[in-house]
């Protein structure tokens, strides 16, 4: 009788944590238009639960909100990748509010080549 109590308590425990598994939304970012920008990287962050890329576009720094380290190495990056300094070209969901700074799409590569961030 009491493992059965236990298990119950457990349960309902793990039951209340299931808010703080949820994902944020993304409806923060304009997924109806593409920008370009090129620019000089700043800073580059590899973590999760999102990667990030702080791309320095003439002056200005755009926060750029990537996929999860799991999905973007399927997607063929690597925690070097990209490094400070590194001139690339994007594409990306630019933010609602009209500051710089999005939800990367795709990056292309000093060398050209091209890989999507999600």
């Amino acid at each position: 009788m009491r493992a059965k109590k236990f298990v119950a308590a457990m349960v309902l425990g793990l039951l209340g944590v299931t808010p703080a598994l949820a994902h944020h939304s993304f409806a923060m970012f304009d997924q109806t238009k593409i920008q370009q920008a090129t620019g000089s990287v700043s800073q580059f962050r590899w973590t999760n639960p999102h990667s990030f890329v702080v791309l320095d576009v003439k002056g200005t720094k755009y926060v750029l909100e990537c996929n999860s380290t799991n999905m973007m190495s399927r997607a063929g990056w690597k925690v070097n990748t990209i490094k400070a300094g590194d001139k690339i070209a994007i594409a990306f969901y630019p933010l609602r509010n009209g500051q710089p700074g999005g939800m990367l799409k795709t990056v292309t590569l000093p060398g050209g080549k091209t890989l999507s961030a999600w």
